[in-house]
């Protein structure tokens, strides 16, 4: 079975638990704990090493979220290091992030542009992408700054990418000019 199923699988197990017990904000809120915890280098090769033994791994755990996690969160962390699943952590809890957004009909959509965008900017977007049917619900608006577009910009959501940067522009220009495909009667 693939790394994703079984990712999703015990984040919906997570999920499912924590709406039956009326916990899911706690939980989520732990979970992104966990994942930007797990970003660290030192943490996230704990939990991949075949060489830790599983009772450490536990003691780790508990040292580092013990009381600053619901029980239930911590219950689940200890099940999936006993059923030897701690090496997928980063991609549950990754899952579980990604179920909840659903759930809340959250989309988020990711804007590169050349140059950092007004707050006002920010919000005309977040509108527009909600009136427009093709995202959730909710909209939360992630931007980064990449002088490389040199202008125009790039936006990111689900599995679609659409790029309006004079830099892809240019890239297509010059590939239009390499292959040929131009007309040479200009």
């Amino acid at each position: 079975m693939s790394v994703s199923r079984i990712a999703a699988r015990y984040a919906k197990s997570l999920i499912d638990l924590a709406i039956e017990r009326g916990q899911l904000g706690m939980v989520i809120r732990d979970i992104k704990s966990l994942s930007s915890a797990v970003k660290n280098r030192d943490l996230y090769l704990m939990f991949k090493s075949p060489i830790i033994l599983p009772d450490k791994k536990k003691q780790i755990t508990d040292t580092l979220f013990g009381d600053r996690f619901s029980t239930l969160t911590m219950a689940f962390l200890r099940i999936c290091i006993t059923k030897g699943r701690e090496s997928l952590l980063p991609e549950i809890a990754e899952e579980a992030m990604a179920m909840h957004k659903q759930m809340q009909s959250l989309t988020t959509i990711k804007i590169t542009t050349a140059t950092p965008l007004t707050e006002q900017g920010i919000e005309d977007i977040r509108r527009k992408f909600e009136l427009s049917g093709s995202t959730g619900k909710t909209v939360d608006v992630q931007t980064a700054v990449n002088p490389d577009l040199i202008g125009g910009f790039v936006v990111e959501f689900g599995d679609k990418l659409y790029d309006a940067s004079v830099a892809h522009q240019l890239d297509n220009l010059r590939k239009t000019f390499m292959d040929g495909s131009y007309d040479k009667k200009l």
